[in-house]
C-alpha cells in the first residue's frame, strides 16, 4: 500500500500555504468582546488570492477552469485552511460546486462553475435543515409544477450566506425523494435572517415563501444530497484537523517556554502526558479523515472491499474523532495554558470558539455513534456469525 500524497496533491498544500500564510487569527475583532458578529463578510482579499491562485476551482474541470483534482485534495487545502481560522466559505462553495459538476446538467455546470473557478460567484451550502437537528432535506418542500420547481421551507444557520450569490440546499419532493435547489440569495420570495455563529461568524436562517426555479437549477440525481452531505461533514473533518495541529503547536510552544519551580511546563510528567495524548487524538483524526477522502476520491466504477460498510461509515468515524478531538484538543491546551488561555490578545480563545463550532457542525459525535451503530446492524460483516450461534472453535 502506498499513504503517500500525489505530486498534484503535494502541490495544492504548498499552494494553500503559500496563500494562508499571511492570515492571522486576530484579522477581526475577538467574538468574546462583540455582541454581534465579528464582521459583516467574509475575507474578500483573501477570497481573491485564493482565485489568483487557482484554488477555488482545484477540484473542477479543466473544462470549466479546474485542477481536476479530488476531494482528497480539497481536504488537505481545508486542513490549512483551519490552521489559520481562514474566514472564507472554502468548504462550502468547493463542495457546492463539486455537486453541481457531479450531478447538474451542461447548461447549468457551463453558467456556474467558471465563475466559482475565478472567484466571481460565491456558493453556499445549507445542511442544518430547520432546528440543526433531524434530516435537513425535511426542511424544505420541492412541489413540480409544470413550468418548474416551487420551494417552501427554512433552513438555519447557513454558513457565509450574507456574502453568497447563491445557496445549494437539500429539499423533499413529499414522495420520498430529496433534490438539491440552487437558489440565488436575491431571488424574490427568498429571505435571510442573520444568525451568530459560535465563532462569531454571520450566518443566516435562509426562508423561501414559494421560490420558483427552473429544471436545470434543481439536481434530482439519486444520491445528490446524501454525496453532499459527506462531503460537507468530511471537509468539516479536516478543518477539525488543521485546527487542532495549530493549538496543538500553540500549547506545545507555550508549555517549552513557560517555567514552573525554575522548570519548563513541558519538563513535567502530567504535562507531558496530557500532550501526548492529544497527538495520538490527532494521529486518529488524521487516519479517518484520510479514509473519508479516499473513499470520497474513488471513482464510482472503482469496485470496493466486498463487504466494506458504505461510505457514509467512514465518514462517520471520521466526524467521530474529529469532533470528539477536536473538542479534547482545545480543553487541554485551555488547561495547560491556565488563565493565559482566555485572554482576548492571544489566539488560543478564538480557537476553541471555532472548534466548539466545528465539532458540532454537520452533526455531534454522539449523532454520528448512532448513525453508524444503525449502518453496522443493517450491514453485517460477512464473517460475523449470526446472532446467536457461537463460531466454531478450533
Amino acid at each position: 500500500m502506498d499513504f503517500t500524497f500525489t505530486e498534484e496533491q503535494q502541490a495544492a498544500v504548498e499552494a494553500a500555504k503559500a496563500v494562508f500564510s499571511s492570515v492571522t487569527p486576530d484579522s477581526v475583532p475577538s467574538p468574546a468582546l462583540t455582541a454581534g458578529a465579528v464582521a459583516d463578510d467574509f475575507d474578500r482579499a483573501l477570497w481573491r488570492k485564493l482565485a489568483e491562485g487557482d484554488l477555488l476551482g482545484l477540484t473542477l474541470d479543466p473544462r470549466y477552469g479546474g485542477s481536476g483534482l479530488d476531494p482528497l485534495a480539497l481536504c488537505l487545502m481545508l486542513r490549512e485552511c483551519g490552521r489559520v481560522l481562514a474566514r472564507v466559505p472554502l468548504l462550502e462553495s468547493s463542495a457546492a460546486a463539486l455537486a453541481v459538476q457531479r450531478y447538474g446538467g451542461d447548461e447549468l455546470c457551463a453558467d456556474v462553475l467558471p465563475r466559482a473557478a475565478r472567484g466571481e460567484l460565491v456558493l453556499t451550502a445549507a445542511s442544518s435543515g430547520r432546528t440543526g437537528h433531524g434530516p435537513a432535506e425535511l426542511a424544505v418542500q420541492a412541489r413540480r409544477t409544470g413550468e418548474g420547481w416551487v420551494l417552501d421551507g427554512v433552513q438555519t444557520a447557513v454558513p457565509w450566506a450574507h456574502g453568497a450569490d447563491r445557496v445549494l440546499l437539500p429539499a423533499h419532493t413529499g414522495e420520498g425523494g430529496t433534490v438539491l435547489a440552487l437558489v440565488p440569495r436575491d431571488h424574490e420570495g427568498v429571505a435571510l435572517e442573520e444568525q451568530i455563529s459560535t465563532s462569531g461568524e454571520r450566518q443566516a436562517e435562509v426562508r423561501l415563501d414559494g421560490v420558483r426555479l427552473t429544471d436545470r437549477e434543481v439536481l434530482t440525481a439519486d444520491g445528490a444530497w446524501e454525496w453532499l452531505r459527506d462531503l460537507l461533514t468530511t471537509g468539516t473533518c479536516a478543518l477539525a484537523l488543521g485546527l487542532g495541529s495549530a493549538v496543538l503547536d500553540l500549547t506545545s510552544s507555550y508549555v517549552s517556554d513557560r517555567k514552573q519551580f525554575g522548570f519548563p511546563l513541558a519538563t513535567f510528567q502530567a504535562v507531558a502526558v496530557q500532550t501526548a495524548d492529544r497527538y495520538i487524538d490527532l494521529r486518529a483524526m488524521e487516519a479517518t479523515l484520510w479514509q473519508a477522502a479516499w473513499r470520497l476520491s474513488l471513482d464510482e466504477e472503482r469496485p470496493t472491499v466486498s463487504g466494506a460498510l458504505p461510505i457514509a461509515g467512514d465518514v462517520a468515524v471520521a466526524k467521530i474523532w474529529a469532533a470528539e478531538g477536536v473538542r479534547r484538543v482545545v480543553q487541554t491546551a485551555q488547561h495547560l495554558h491556565g488563565g493565559f488561555g482566555a485572554v482576548t490578545d492571544y489566539p488560543l480563545h478564538r480557537y476553541h470558539a471555532w472548534g466548539k463550532q466545528l465539532e458540532l457542525s454537520l452533526g455531534s459525535a454522539a449523532a454520528h455513534e448512532e448513525a453508524l451503530g444503525e449502518l453496522l446492524a443493517a450491514h453485517p460483516s460477512a464473517d460475523r456469525p449470526p446472532l446467536g450461534r457461537r463460531p466454531p472453535l478450533g
